[in-house]
């Protein structure tokens, strides 16, 4: 079990945080960022999704959603659900800060990596996938299509916003990096994997570039971590 839940054998170093997550997890792509980008020391163990690992029962016993990334930090339960992770790393921790002071800022810095977090990556997840598939016989073809409708609904909204509202800069928000930018590039980054059409996104591109070229974004890249497909 220990393989799996932590004990005290399995919990790393005296401060160094426990993270539960996937190479190709999204959400779990945002928090490994913002950990970085903060200098946090943390141990990340993989979970095989494809394996089925999230369905085991030690894991269910951490998350009973059976969905990464799970976050240990000292003694309690673990932290899950990525957003909630960020707003607590942000609000226990030191390092960069990650979302504005001010609270309009601060609004649509939230306000745009919800869109991302809560509106548009939950429709591709693969427990939506399957399930669609499964209930409705639906093809693969077909599911991608319904994918890739997914992707373009919340690029064409990103897009839209980012490059008419005031508030944008560099990045997302103003000029320093925010959740709305760890969102927008979790998002970004999945296009390549499912085949979606990038070009009429210039600013979302420009954007997602812009922090890809950061250290802290670079070294969270999902091909960069354990498990990831060497092409």
């Amino acid at each position: 079990m220990c393989d799996v839940v932590p004990c005290e054998t399995d919990v790393g170093p005296v401060g160094m945080m426990k993270m539960y997550g996937n190479w190709r997890s999204a959400a779990a792509f945002r928090v490994r960022i913002a950990l970085k980008l903060k200098g946090l020391a943390y141990e990340e163990t993989f979970i095989d999704l494809d394996a089925g690992d999230q369905h085991a029962p030690e894991f269910r016993k951490i998350n009973p959603q059976g969905a990464v990334p799970a976050l240990f930090d000292g003694d309690g339960p673990p932290l899950t659900q990525s957003l909630a992770i960020l707003d607590y790393l942000e609000e226990t921790k030191g390092g960069v800060p990650l979302l504005p002071a001010d609270p309009r800022e601060r609004a649509r810095a939230r306000s745009l990596a919800q869109l991302v977090a809560c509106d548009t990556h939950p429709l591709y997840v693969p427990r939506v996938r399957n399930y669609l598939m499964e209930a409705y016989d639906l093809p693969k073809e077909r599911m991608m299509g319904f994918v890739r409708h997914a992707f373009e609904t919340g690029l064409k909204t990103l897009e839209t916003r980012l490059s008419t509202e005031d508030g944008t800069g560099r990045f997302s928000q103003g000029d320093a990096v925010s959740h709305a930018d760890l969102c927008l590039v979790s998002l970004w980054v999945g296009t390549a994997i499912f085949g979606v059409e990038t070009a009429p996104y210039p600013t979302v591109a420009r954007i997602a570039e812009t922090c890809l070229a950061l250290p802290a974004f670079a070294e969270a890249h999902p091909k960069r971590q354990p498990g990831a497909p060497a092409a």
